[in-house]
Order: structure tokens, then C-alpha cells, then sequence
């Protein structure tokens, strides 16, 4: 029995020395393209999201870094009115992520980050040849926390990927009253997958 809960130990804990160590640096980030058309309503949509992130590791599986890049939405509709609302910004996310061994090429992670928008809305709008053009400022900060999973291909390249997520945000128009967001609760079918550079020492 005692050889046994030995075996299970080593098999959910991996090797004491697969850490990843202080000193080394990774690259990652987000690259997302989307785009709709309804044909019913002549509507068409596009969100671009690019945002590469660094990672330093401060301490054997302890990394700290930052996510810097740009957002946007736009929706286009024609017609007897024709509309165009375009929301861009420039997102900042610093954050702090935890691994914990369970293998050797094996890591589950918890992520804390304070992700940042700081952006434009913009609302054109055409009527009869006659087109007015609105423009406000918003700001958008919050606090999120992902769970996660990473597998190490090998001593550069990992596969990752981060499983629901917890957090608050708060979005406000620059001449507005604030929308605070709360998100608690694990969704499975919210998954992200990643890929990630790291300079191994």
C-alpha cells in the first residue's frame, strides 16, 4: 500500500526539479480575426484583436509580464439609413502566473491579471445625404483571474491553454456613468488555446 500511494504521488506530482527557472522569458499573445454579414439586415461585423505578451519568470515558476496591443469592433449596416459604429482601442494587461508541476513537461497555472482598455467610439450615421459623425472616449479596467494548463513540446515551444474566467470589469464613457461586469462561475466551453516562445536559459 505504501508503495503504491508512493507510485501515485510521483505520477500526479512529477519530478521536484521540473520547474521552470528563474531568468527565463517567454513570448505569446493574441492574434483573433472575425467577421459576419446578415444578409436579412445588412449587417456586417469585424473584430481584430492583436496583442503580443512578454513573460519573465522572477522566481522558479513565478512569471510576471505584460500584454500591450489593439482591439476593434466595427459594425457596418446599409440602407435608407446607413450606419457604421467603430469601437478601437489599446488594450495594457500586466499580470502575474503561478505554475505548479504535475509532470515532467506538464504544468497546470493560475493567472491574476488587470486588463485595460483605453479607446474611441465612433457612430457615423447617413440619412438622406445628410451624415452626422459622433466620437466619445471610454476607459475600461478590470481583474481576472484564468486557470489553465501548459505542456512543454520542448525546452522553446509550449502548447497552453486557459479554461474559463473569473474577474470584474468596469467600463465607462468619458461623459457617463460606470457598467460594472462581475464573471464568476467556470464555463467549459469557454477554452483558450496558445502557443508560446520560450528563451530557455
Amino acid at each position: 500500500m505504501k508503495k503504491l500511494l508512493i507510485a501515485s504521488a510521483v505520477a500526479l506530482f512529477g519530478l521536484s526539479n521540473a520547474q521552470i527557472a528563474k531568468g527565463t522569458t517567454y513570448l505569446s499573445g493574441t492574434v483573433n480575426f472575425s467577421a459576419s454579414e446578415d444578409n436579412n439586415t445588412n449587417v456586417k461585423t469585424s473584430e481584430l484583436t492583436l496583442v503580443p505578451t512578454v513573460g519573465y519568470f522572477v522566481a522558479n515558476n513565478l512569471a510576471v509580464g505584460v500584454g500591450v496591443g489593439y482591439a476593434s469592433n466595427v459594425t457596418k449596416k446599409e440602407g435608407t439609413i446607413s450606419s457604421k459604429n467603430t469601437l478601437s482601442a489599446i488594450v495594457v494587461e500586466p499580470f502575474a502566473r503561478k505554475y505548479w508541476t504535475i509532470g515532467e513537461k506538464f504544468y497546470i497555472f493560475g493567472q491574476l491579471s488587470v486588463p485595460m482598455a483605453f479607446g474611441t467610439d465612433k457612430r457615423e450615421a447617413t440619412v438622406a445625404n445628410v451624415s452626422t459623425s459622433t466620437k466619445e472616449n471610454f476607459t475600461s479596467v478590470g481583474v481576472s483571474v484564468k486557470p489553465g494548463l501548459e505542456y512543454f513540446f520542448n525546452k522553446n515551444w509550449t502548447l497552453e491553454a486557459t479554461i474559463g474566467d473569473f474577474g470584474y470589469s468596469n467600463f465607462k464613457y468619458k461623459n457617463a456613468e460606470s457598467v460594472d461586469n462581475y464573471n464568476f462561475g467556470l464555463d467549459l466551453g469557454s477554452v483558450g488555446i496558445g502557443v508560446k516562445y520560450v528563451f530557455a536559459k
